[in-house]
């Protein structure tokens, strides 16, 4: 069984904010498999269902973006789930919009989601898919420029690194990490 999880902020104001990319990526999942994410547990918002024949569960923590290893960590102890099954998607402001990397492991750099992911869990050692936003030309603004409402030249360029993210999942979990690395990186 794999846990997908999609970091993002739970309020409505939030949710068409680059620091959302996340919970994007598993909306469009979810529609897709035609997963509902409607149980509310674990400090979090999830589904249970199937991709391409593999058992998964897609969260979206509601403990905002700094706290999300809280919810992770629980659903993980509750579903005794390897890390090795664990994917992470959030947003990355040092990757172009409308891109995507996906890595192995590694640090949580500058998102305070990660970090957090990162603490709770006590392994850097489990995969992720980073989403694009770019990096604001005022560096001094990045909390808005997360946050904030994004210019509509920017949303197509957005909307294309989500769904390059929800393939990636998807081939991760197909064919693995190394074929989903090889095709999108």
């Amino acid at each position: 069984m794999y846990l997908i999880v999609g970091l993002g902020n739970p309020e409505a104001d939030y949710s068409s904010t680059r620091h959302n990319m996340g919970f994007n990526t598993i909306n469009k999942i979810a529609k897709q498999y035609g997963i509902e994410i409607t149980k509310n547990k674990f400090k979090g918002l999830y589904g249970i269902g199937e991709i391409e024949g593999e058992k998964v569960i897609l969260l979206k923590p509601q403990t905002y973006m700094n706290l999300s290893g809280e919810s992770i960590k629980e659903i993980i102890q509750f579903y005794k789930i390897g890390i090795e099954q664990l994917i992470v998607i959030y947003d990355d402001i040092d990757i172009a919009p409308g891109i995507i990397k996906i890595r192995k492991a590694g640090g949580p750099g500058t998102h305070n989601g990660m970090k957090s992911v990162v603490n709770e869990l006590g392994t850097q050692n489990f995969k992720r898919v980073r989403v694009g936003i770019g990096m604001p030309e005022n560096k001094q603004n990045l909390i808005e420029y997360v946050i904030g409402a994004i210019a509509e030249e920017d949303k197509e360029k957005l909307e294309k690194g989500t769904d390059l993210a929800k393939e990636a999942v998807i081939e991760i979990i197909k064919n693995g990490i190394d074929k989903a690395m090889n095709q999108f990186n």
